[in-house]
């Protein structure tokens, strides 16, 4: 009897991926939920576990293959298997085969674990300790931050002690489920000192270099190796991220960027230089101040660049004369805020406007995927927020079928989320259009760029009063300007045209959107 090992999903949008390392070959014993072999793709890097303990039969896709989601990667042959930790394989670590909950009962040790950092994240940065070593801890006491590309963790103490041993400096990287740290006593500030043997084989050793001459034993990333090729790039020039230190695609091309192809091979080409050096006088460099960026920060740039590469951006402008859903909302926000709980804005309408609207031109709600065109009958509406620490798009889902109480409801619980940092990754996927509100910052006009794979977004601004002619007359109203960023593979510009002026009509006369004109 053999279970097979398929490619599983690999994060919304996308489809395939690239087999980057096995750590098993056939013949070789395996228990369930050990590591088989490393999956890379546009994205992330994602760990294969096996789905039942046994002997590794044969290997379907070799390392290099290009795999889709579900595919079959190998089978695996029922039978006994060796611990984990036992394989003899120098590519399996301590801390990987270490469970979760673990700790030396015996000496009262218990490990402080990387949780859960959700879909498709397999790592993130250590932003903030807020303990030190010697300091005593109780349950569920907050011991760290952790930063992710989308958003932040806090970790609790698994249990009441004192911090023994900090494995994860600040600024480190760690992988999902590796360990943060060890709790050892009680919390009276008596510590334990942990002598396990194999505590000090594995946690004293540092992080396995990058620098690839005492690195042999490990195997980069068949697509991290033709990127260096690519870019004339070594291996001691580009620093590894993944599993032992390994090359990645992603690290290519930040050491690329870094222009970190000084003294390349002259027969190599060296990569184009994002930039001129700048040329800096030793008096300014004393007064300038270099901060790493964070993780939110390099997917929020990544992810605008990609856009930009990716979609045929086109911007279409018109404005909206803002007196009848003012009138609307003065008259009726203090028996909204009475009966709902929750403040009657601005955002409700415009979601109820784009909503009506999408449905008249549907491909601005649609996506491309492929050769194909998805059409989506439902709406989930985007509503870009800023924070402390960058922007972010939590998603209502079905905004179409809700009511003005139940948007404002949304839109204010979410937001208040995001400024937390307590969005989950659920959260901010899945959007089929966005809106965003950069009138909020003092905007008086300006060009959003697409939130992908999404083929529309809404940009609105300040409402500022000017003078308009109404019926022959000059008079001053409150306008404000629009802006629909859209993707023109998709969509033409008729119906950016389109949506645009129907937005603008049910804003203009909020009854349309009672009357569903």
């Amino acid at each position: 009897m053999s279970t097979e090992v398929r490619v599983p999903t690999l994060g919304e949008s996308v489809t395939e991926a690239t087999v980057a390392t096995w750590f098993k070959k056939p013949g070789d014993a395996v228990a369930q939920d050990e590591m088989l072999c490393e999956l890379e793709t546009d994205k992330v890097t994602v760990e294969v576990p096996a789905p039942a303990a046994g002997t590794m039969g044969e290997i379907v896709a070799a390392e290099g293959d290009t795999v889709g989601v579900d595919a079959l990667l190998a089978t695996i042959v029922a039978g006994d298997a060796k611990p984990a930790g036992n394989t003899g394989s120098p590519k399996d670590d301590a801390p990987a085969a270490k469970p979760a909950s673990g700790g030396d009962a015996a000496k009262g040790n218990t490990d402080v674990m990387v949780p859960t950092l959700g879909e498709s994240v397999t790592e993130a940065t250590v932003s903030t300790w807020f303990k030190k070593v010697g300091d005593s801890v109780s349950q569920d006491e907050m011991l760290c931050e952790l930063e992710t590309d989308k958003v932040s963790v806090e970790v609790p103490a698994p249990a009441a002690g004192t911090i023994v041993e900090i494995l994860a400096q600040e600024g480190d990287t760690v992988q999902a489920n590796g360990r943060l740290a060890v709790l050892s006593g009680s919390a009276d500030g008596t510590i334990t000192p942990d002598t396990r043997p194999e505590a000090s084989a594995a946690d004293a050793a540092p992080a396995p270099a990058a620098s690839g001459s005492g690195r042999s034993d490990v195997e980069d990333a068949p697509s991290a190796k033709k990127a260096m090729a690519e870019a004339g790039l070594n291996r001691d020039q580009v620093t590894g991220t993944g599993r032992d230190g390994r090359v990645m695609k992603d690290d290519v091309a930040r050491a690329a960027a870094a222009g970190a192809a000084t003294g390349a091979s002259a027969s190599a080409p060296a990569p184009a230089a994002p930039a001129a050096p700048r040329a800096v006088s030793a008096d300014d460099a004393a007064r300038e101040e270099r901060v790493k960026m964070t993780r939110l920060r390099q997917t929020i740039a990544r992810r605008l660049k990609d856009s930009q590469n990716t979609a045929a951006m086109l911007t279409t402008y018109n404005e909206v004369d803002m007196t009848e859903v003012m009138a609307l909302r003065n008259e009726y926000k203090d028996l909204f805020l009475k009966k709902h709980g929750v403040k009657l804005g601005f955002m409700s309408f415009f979601t109820k406007a784009c909503c009506h609207a999408l449905k008249e031109v549907p491909e601005v709600n649609a996506e491309i995927d492929g050769t194909d065109i998805v059409y989506k009958n439902f709406v989930h509406m985007g509503i870009a927020a800023g924070t402390p620490t960058g922007l972010v798009v939590p998603v209502i889902r079905d905004a179409d079928s809700m009511s003005f109480a139940a948007i404002e409801k949304a839109i204010a619980e979410k937001g208040a989320r995001a400024r937390d940092g307590k969005l989950s990754m659920a959260e901010m996927q899945g959007g089929t259009f966005t809106i965003s509100n950069g009138g909020v910052y003092g905007s008086l006009m300006s060009s959003p760029i697409l939130n992908p794979p999404q083929s529309g977004i809404l940009g609105m601004h300040k409402i500022q009063d000017r003078p308009m002619a109404i019926n022959g007359k000059v008079e001053i109203r409150p306008m404000m300007y629009l802006a629909l960023s859209y993707d023109h593979r998709i969509v033409d510009g008729k119906g950016a045209v389109t949506f645009l002026v129907r937005v603008k009509e049910a804003l203009e006369d909020p009854r349309r959107l009672l009357m569903d004109l």
